[in-house]
């Protein structure tokens, strides 16, 4: 009766302690080295550098387990249930298998009729057993939790032992019954049986276990019964308390109470040590915008595009850039062709020239200029090139300088006061300096003109046969603009 109120007190203690018990780490560190023994350092090494898949095997700690129970010891005759004790010293050989030396003391008593005598027998067996036991745990590994805060598991083992048997016959003194026959074979047993053990900390647990060791031996008792033929057993049945031995800072817990998963899984939820390949999004045309957010997934490769992927159209003539031969076309220009050159209406100046030109007879001997589409250059308030205008005098310097024939007007427009004759000096000043400076055309080839009737923020280069001055001083220098 006692012994079922401790064990009741301590199934209670067992499962508040289950309760309460936080999980709050993995029991073990892939990163900490100090924990990898000197033989599995270089394994160590190669997966820290990712050359091995594998996280090494830590060192872990024994565990010592020290147990008493009901031992019975099954016979031919009635067994009153004895006493059993055990000290165990286990291992783990990997998170699953663990071996377990182990020593354990029975006392056990009983008695019955001696079948072949007719009288009543009393026997005594108090026995030694030294063996060695393979543990099997069932719950180690899981993908649904970390580590288990119950260990169940199977024993399997063989062991030696040796008995001091004693009996009395009718109520005699009892006296040393030395078994005949008596073999090396009689002192080994097999062990089967199961425990469960339920952590209380990280270095103790409690233990309930299950075992039946089984003889090669019938006359355990002093008997062998003449009607049965099956050998004698025990049966015991017990409590243990088990204590982590090692030093918690070169060893890890009992492999068994750590999930081999953990790291598995640590890596998929949080990656720490996987090396993730660079994302890289499918950008079929080139553009630098991934086709996911392309709008336009077709444009040619090395066509400017917007953040959208759609081909850039800075006049907003309709002519993507990469087509358009006259990137910045005035509004006024409008429709523009499939080059994107606009139709510009002239000038009355220019018309008035042109008139005159018509009517007059060129000289055979002087060469016809037949450039056309030449742009127009738009400021915005004050004389400085944009990298626009930049950009259209680049185009239109490869057409002058595909017509060396012809020279080219440059006109500036404002006469409405100084100021503006001086900004329109200014302007085509800027022009013709970035085409002879930074383009290459023959200043001979340029027409200083400024200071016309039109658009003040408009430079207009025209073609032309006709000699010019291509170097005339500021008007008004002392208006000169701030750029």
């Amino acid at each position: 009766m006692a012994i079922k109120k401790f064990l009741l007190a301590a199934a209670l203690i067992v499962f508040i302690q289950t309760v309460g018990f936080a999980q709050t780490d993995f029991g073990s560190d892939w990163r900490d080295s100090s924990k990898i023994p000197t033989r599995a350092l270089p394994q160590y090494n190669e997966f820290i550098n990712n050359q091995y898949p594998y996280p090494t095997k830590p060192r872990d700690q024994w565990e010592l387990g020290i147990g008493f129970g009901a031992a019975i010891l099954s016979n031919d005759w009635a067994n009153d249930v004895g006493f059993g004790g055990t000290v165990t010293l286990r291992k783990a050989l990997s998170h699953t298998f663990s071996l377990r030396p182990q020593f354990s003391y029975y006392s056990n008593s009983g008695g019955g009729i001696d079948l072949n005598s007719g009288i009543q027998t009393d026997y005594k067996n108090n026995s030694m057993h030294f063996g060695v036991d393979l543990l099997t745990s069932f719950n180690t590994i899981s993908h649904y939790r970390a580590n288990p805060k119950a260990n169940i598991y199977a024993i399997t083992g063989i062991e030696y032992f040796s008995a001091t048997i004693t009996q009395s016959i009718a109520g005699a003194p009892f006296t040393d019954f030395t078994k005949p026959n008596s073999g090396a074979s009689d002192k080994v047993g097999f062990n089967l049986g199961l425990g469960a053990a339920f952590k209380i900390t990280d270095a103790i647990n409690i233990a309930f276990e299950l075992k039946n060791t089984i003889t090669n031996n019938d006359k355990l008792e002093t008997y062998r019964s003449p009607f049965s033929n099956a050998n004698d057993a025990w049966w015991y049945t017990g409590i243990k308390l088990n204590f982590n031995l090692g030093n918690k800072s070169k060893r890890v817990q009992p492999l068994w109470w750590i999930n081999p998963n953990n790291f598995v899984y640590s890596e998929l939820n949080k990656p720490a040590h996987m090396k993730l390949p660079k994302t890289v999004l499918p950008d079929a045309d080139g553009d630098g915008v991934t086709d996911q957010f392309d709008l336009e997934p077709n444009t040619p490769k090395g066509a400017p595009v917007d953040s959208h992927g759609v081909a850039k159209d800075s006049d907003g003539d309709g002519v993507p850039d990469y087509k358009d031969k006259e990137l910045l076309t005035p509004q006024k220009c409008f429709p523009v062709n499939a080059d994107g050159i606009g139709t510009c209406p002239e000038p009355a100046c220019c018309k008035e020239i042109k008139d005159m030109v018509s009517n007059m007879k060129v000289s055979p001997a002087v060469a016809e200029c037949n450039i056309g589409g030449l742009p127009s250059i738009q400021f915005k308030g004050n004389a400085k090139l944009s990298k626009d205008n930049e950009a259209v005098l680049a185009v239109a310097a490869a057409k002058i300088n595909a017509n060396p024939s012809c020279k080219v007007k440059v006109i500036g427009y404002g006469a409405s006061s100084k100021s503006a004759q001086q900004l329109s000096w200014e302007r085509v000043n800027a022009v013709m300096k970035y085409l002879v400076e930074k383009q290459g055309i023959s200043e001979s080839r340029l027409v200083f003109n400024y200071g016309q009737d039109g658009d003040v923020n408009t430079v207009d280069l025209l073609g032309t046969t006709e000699d010019g001055p291509n170097n005339v001083p500021a008007p008004h220098p002392n208006l000169k603009s701030k750029n």
